[in-house]
């Protein structure tokens, strides 16, 4: 038996006859919580293994993509608890600045007031009430899921300690230059009224229109094109490239700016492609990040000409227009002057979009805080070529290389109320203090101290999320027990986001340790056709729908079993319902076999007492074991899950069980034999699959050994069996050779009989010739299996099957319409010869051939390869049907 160090009781074989997930997940959930199976000890002398949950944001709700991802993580921390590790997954959520702030401005606008209404600190404490009453939902629903989280650790971006790690790491970045203030082009969000970070930015193609507008007079004039014409209002420059032969006599020359009263120089700079377009650009530093570094570089004044809400601020025409209104009035205007070269309308080019309320974005000059990014990125990218850090799967290491090698200083300053507010503090003097972690602020704001407005983004706080959440800056037992986390689970999307920050910070706060030593990425969740799942479209679902009807194992199942490294998962309700099914197979067949002796009691009997069934079922197991582990090392969950349901279903239940059905009928000592293997076979098949499928696997294992919780359950090893031990486990070839044999002449009967039309319970004479093969012991099961019964007086073979060295003779007569069958089937025959025909025919035409595509002649060859098929499988139906 599989090595059990729990406590254990009598076991019971009453189970009822079907299973109700909804009346035992609740409660065997909070029996493992109250039992404290998922609560870590940093104390304990067990080898670590941590995660830490991507923290999900305060408002938000259980989704696919949270389901998938918190069972992948779930499945490795049981199986990892299972193997005697001190598991740790620390659970939280983020507090979602904008998201959050988002959400509470929503309330305050139902009541008819704003944020300014009720001041900062009154707006933020209405955060915090919002927070307590409506916030953290998702963690109440995964704990539906049946996730094993450490929940006495759990942890909030902005509670008290976190806040502090923020404080402590932010000044370390400031003192060592890392950290610093400067006035660039930064992505705004005229909606969210704040700056957002690049990779906040969603690009997609929109439907906007390409003018060209001729600047200045005659021989001095030249024409730009642009799709924001409405920031022309803040052009101080057009630049051309030097080598540029049309232009070199306008170099350094003024020229008019349209719609305005001023000037402004044709400026040579290399960044111009003379290729493309007219060759000239118009350049507004104060708008473009592009224009920007042109204006840097040659000295250019910036003039910005929108307010945050992007309202034109400049020329009195214009002045107050939003800014698309002010492009259509703009373009009218150039017209009106005859400046309009040409249009295109509508010109598909790519536009960025906020992620969080998809407002498009304008480029704006504003004074921003950063993050100085080189240092740390290049620390990021060494740790995974070095191999301190694995991505898995390796192939997604290029994406991850492409942004940290080529990563821009990160804006890391949000025109926010919500959020870890920057500590530092501005004097009446100029001064710049940056306050610490229990410093107290420099002076009072009565004596002309004020604090920066602005909070962090909130990618800053969950880029510490990996230590911040065990007590650093403290030196806790958390922190040196469980630091380094072992695997991040996450999905390749947020790569950018997450992954790269948490290995920036952690890298350079822990001492260059990493934060964790893999990263698993995982793919997304998609619909069964594989489309994107999104509110908007009707294939958005609610996984607690699912839960509800089917139970939380069955959507687990079917999320595991779609899970390959990388790869988007799509998932349809169809196969959540096999999944279900699935749960209730195992339910029935466990019931089945403890209605009938299946017992963990006692030591396995020896080889020589068994079986050939027996020894071929404890070999596969084994078999399984292995695969199994192997693939969680290597994070497969697909295949480790169409692994267990294989064995499961297949081996176990379709095979073993019905094989075995005449010994257990049978009594004596073959039954109590073969009741203590399939007691065996069920004990470690439900350890294994418990990781995947907890509820159901617990329930059912406490049943059959008495145990206390799966959950606290050792994981399975290979087995071993008196009498014929092995390295690594038992295997015996020749059972499985033999049960080989079983199975080919099983399935060819059973083929046989669908083809002539024989329902399953149909009984039917037959005689079985197993002499000289390895068959013999296995008559009564076959015959059980394939209800065949014996011969009897008159018995009459209308039909013989030689197989795997045996031949089965049927007497059919009696079973069947043979007259009807004959027509049917020369029926069939009829058409498959005259599709073999056709195929022969157009492969015989030399002037098809010539001119048919490659595709369209090895599809009318496929067809004459099934036509042949169909022809050998038909002639031979007729050939074993009873004479007439």
């Amino acid at each position: 038996m599989t090595e059990n160090t729990q406590q254990q009781t009598a076991p019971t074989t009453e189970l009822p006859t079907t299973y109700a997930p909804a009346e035992v997940e609740g409660p065997l959930y909070e029996r493992w919580v109250e039992r404290g199976y998922f609560t870590a000890d940093a104390t304990s002398d067990k080898p670590p293994y941590t995660i830490v949950i991507p923290p999900p944001n305060v408002t938000g709700a259980l989704h696919l993509g949270h389901a998938f991802q918190v069972t992948l993580m779930d499945a490795l921390t049981r199986r990892k608890r299972m193997q005697g590790f001190e598991t740790l997954w620390l659970p939280g959520m983020d507090h979602a600045g904008i998201a959050t702030q988002n959400k509470v401005e929503q309330q305050l606008a139902e009541e008819g007031k704003s944020r300014h209404d009720l001041g900062r600190d009154d707006f933020v404490e209405r955060v915090w009430q919002w927070k307590d009453e409506y916030g953290g939902r998702i963690l109440g629903q995964l704990r539906r899921l049946g996730a094993g989280l450490d929940w006495s650790r759990e942890r909030f971006t902005m509670d008290e300690g976190l806040s502090k790690a923020v404080q402590k790491i932010f000044k370390d970045l400031y003192e060592d230059g890392l950290i610093y203030r400067a006035e660039r082009i930064i992505n705004w969000c005229p909606r969210c009224l704040t700056a957002i970070s690049d990779i906040e930015v969603e690009y997609q193609d929109d439907a906007g229109e390409l003018v060209s507008i001729r600047y200045g007079e005659g021989d001095d004039s030249l024409v730009v094109a642009t799709t924001r014409a409405e920031t022309m209002l803040g052009d101080t420059a057009v630049a051309v490239h030097p080598d540029d032969e049309r232009y070199k006599h306008l170099i350094g020359k003024q020229i008019k700016l349209p719609l305005t009263d001023r000037t402004i120089p044709v400026v040579a700079d290399t960044h111009v492609d003379p290729e493309f377009g007219t060759g000239a650009v118009k350049v507004t530093p104060a708008h473009d990040p592009n224009d920007f570094e042109i204006g840097r570089r040659h000295e250019l004044p910036s003039l910005t000409v929108m307010d945050e809400h992007g309202v034109i601020t400049v020329h009195g025409p214009f002045l107050g227009l939003d800014r698309f209104e002010a492009r259509s009035a703009i373009v009218g205007a150039l017209k009106e002057q005859g400046r309009i070269v040409a249009e295109k309308r509508p010109y598909m080019h790519s536009v960025g979009h906020c992620s969080r309320c998809k407002t498009t974005v304008e480029p704006r000059l504003s004074m921003q805080w950063w993050v100085k990014v080189g240092p740390l990125a290049q620390a990021a990218g060494d740790a995974v070529r070095d191999g301190s850090v694995e991505i898995h799967p390796k192939e997604l290491s290029r994406r991850y290389f492409d942004w940290v090698d080529n990563m821009h200083d990160w804006c890391i300053s949000r025109q926010l109320w919500w959020g870890h507010r920057i500590p530092i503090w501005y004097g009446p003097e100029g001064q710049v203090v940056c306050v610490g972690p229990d410093e107290q602020p420099p002076g009072t704001e009565a004596e002309g101290w004020t604090q920066d407005p602005d909070v962090l983004d909130t990618w800053f706080s969950s880029g510490l999320w990996p230590f911040s959440t065990l007590g650093w800056p403290e030196k806790t037992p958390d922190l040196a027990k469980f630091y380094s986390t072992d695997v991040l689970l996450t999905g390749h999307d947020i790569i950018f986001f997450w992954v790269a920050r948490m290995m920036m910070f952690g890298l350079y706060a822990m001492d260059g340790e990493v934060p964790f030593k893999t990263v698993a990425l995982t793919g997304l969740v998609r619909d069964e056709f594989g489309k994107k799942m999104s509110k908007s479209n009707p294939n958005a679902v609610d996984p607690l729908d699912w839960m509800d009807a089917y139970g939380s194992d069955a959507v687990r199942f079917t999320l595991a079993n779609g899970a390959n490294p990388g790869a988007d998962v799509p998932i349809g309700e169809d196969w959540v319902k096999a999944s279900r099914n699935f749960a209730n197979k195992i339910w029935n067949a466990t019931r089945f076999a403890l209605m009938n002796g299946a017992t963990i009691e006692g030591p396995l009997p020896d080889a020589s007492e068994m079986s050939a069934t027996d020894r071929w079922i404890l070999s596969r197991l084994n078999e399984t074991v292995a695969q199994v582990d192997a693939y969680y090392d290597d994070y497969q969950f697909a295949k480790l899950a169409d692994s267990l349901y294989h064995f499961a279903w297949d081996e176990v239940f379709a095979w073993y069980v019905e094989l075995s059905k005449t010994t257990f009928f049978a009594g004596g000592e073959g039954a109590k034999v073969s009741g203590r293997v399939l007691g065996e076979v069920l004990d470690v098949m439900l350890r294994l699959l418990h990781p995947i499928v907890p509820f159901v696997t617990d329930t059912l294992w406490t049943t059959l050994t008495g145990g206390e919780s799966l959950v606290i359950a050792d994981w399975p090893k290979a087995v071993s069996v008196p009498g014929a031990d092995a390295p690594g486990g038992f295997r015996d070839e020749a059972a499985e050779k033999e049960i080989e044999l079983v199975q080919r002449v099983v399935t060819e009967v059973r083929r046989f009989r669908k083809e002539q039309g024989l329902q399953d319970a149909q009984k039917v004479p037959a005689r079985l010739t197993l002499d000289g093969t390895p068959l013999v012991a296995h008559e009564a099961a076959i015959r059980q299996i394939l209800r065949l019964q014996p011969e009897g007086e008159g018995f009459a073979a209308t039909a013989t099957l030689p197989v795997a060295g045996a031949t089965v003779a049927l007497d059919l007569s009696g079973t069947i319409d043979v007259a009807a069958e004959r027509k049917r089937l020369a029926k069939d025959l009829a058409a498959a010869e005259k599709e073999k025909a056709q195929a022969e025919a157009k492969l015989g035409n030399e002037a098809f051939l010539a001119k048919a595509p490659d595709n369209v002649v090895d599809k009318i060859k496929g067809r004459l390869a099934k036509a042949d098929e169909d022809i050998a499988r038909i002639q031979s139906q007729l050939a074993a049907l009873p004479q007439a």
